[in-house]
């Protein structure tokens, strides 16, 4: 996607190499201790091998959630050990949410091959992700010491709920006509941004960090996280499918109201009310309808909403992380992924 919004992202993968290396092998484990078949589907969807079973090595995505977990803990004084599981468990939460997604949406393609509904059907991918969360929980209560396993089970569970408050919402929002922007922040705050904040005071809290600090990384990944997902919805119209792995336009297609549209829509512009009309119609857009519906969103100022927007939450996020004393080496990291979050491709 060309955006005003360039950097340098290289450190930020850094991070996340350095991040799936620590995780893949644990979550790996976890998905070994899975019965078939739901072990495979759960091993595809990871892109670890095929529809067979047969070893592949198609990616599992960024690990960003992970990597947050692990930033917050090192940033407050504690090993990349110290937060392992609770790393391995936000990835695993994270991925039961997908499998779940992409079912709900009928998405077709994710990361460049089809989806796990797609090949299993959808009552052997809902049972996989499931799983995922039972295993994000074993993972959970399983990382040392005992003491920590209260407070870090409420953190994960506060994020899943506002998560589900926020999926429940998006799935409600293509129902109505009228939906705010406001509103759509609050859904988006749920269903993408509670899960980076959880994210974060997971890390905060296996170092036995302090309120303030657990507070402040938590309002870190809120804001990181709001930022990801208005960037997720201007790639969803804008970006290059063979950098995100999901085809461009499919949001549109199914008139779903992501944040750039809703701004758009409440634009009180000319291109704003024709795009309401043609979100009228409950059928599936023509080819012909997405390129116009793209063309009017980008018109009624949508697009440039998004791209300030983003910004905002980005410098937000930044923000949070000045407020307490960090170590170095891991408040650097943590900066990277704010701007791997407003500067991607995928």
């Amino acid at each position: 996607m060309t955006t005003a919004l360039t950097t340098d992202t290289s450190e930020a993968w850094q991070v996340l190499r350095r991040t799936a290396e620590l995780t893949a092998p644990r979550i790996r484990l976890a998905l070994d201790r899975l019965s078939e078949p739901v072990r495979t589907v759960a091993r595809y969807h990871f892109g670890w091998c095929d529809a067979d079973g047969r070893h592949t090595d198609a990616g599992w995505g960024k690990g960003l959630r992970g990597a947050l977990v692990l930033g917050g803990a090192q940033a407050v004084g504690a090993g990349p050990g110290e937060a392992l599981g609770a790393a391995a468990a936000v990835e695993l939460v994270h991925n039961f949410s997908v499998l779940h997604d992409d079912v709900m949406d009928q998405d077709a393609t994710r990361r460049g091959r089809p989806t796990a509904w797609t090949v299993f059907g959808s009552a052997q991918a809902l049972l996989a992700g499931d799983a995922m969360l039972v295993l994000a929980m074993e993972e959970l209560a399983s990382s040392p010491p005992p003491a920590r396993h209260v407070a870090g089970t409420r953190e994960l569970c506060r994020a899943l709920l506002a998560l589900v408050a926020g999926q429940s919402a998006d799935l409600a929002f293509e129902e109505r006509a009228d939906v705010g922007l406001d509103e759509c922040l609050t859904m988006a705050a749920g269903k993408t941004a509670a899960l980076f904040a959880g994210a974060c005071g997971l890390g905060a809290l296996a170092a036995d960090a302090g309120p303030a600090q657990v507070e402040a990384l938590r309002g870190y990944g809120h804001h990181l996280g709001l930022a990801f997902q208005l960037v997720d919805d201007l790639l969803g119209i804008w970006g290059d499918t063979r950098a995100t792995g999901k085809p461009v336009g499919a949001d549109l297609r199914r008139r779903k109201k992501s944040l750039p549209v809703v701004a758009a829509l409440g634009s009180g512009t000319p291109a704003g009310r024709r795009l309401a009309e043609l979100y009228q119609d409950d059928r599936p857009l023509e080819p012909t309808g997405v390129a116009r519906a793209t063309t009017l969103v980008e018109q009624a100022g949508g697009r440039d909403w998004a791209l300030a927007e983003a910004d905002r939450q980005r410098s937000l996020a930044l923000d949070r992380l000045a407020e307490v004393t960090l170590d170095p080496d891991a408040a650097h990291g943590l900066r990277a992924l704010v701007d791997l979050a407003t500067h991607r491709s995928s």
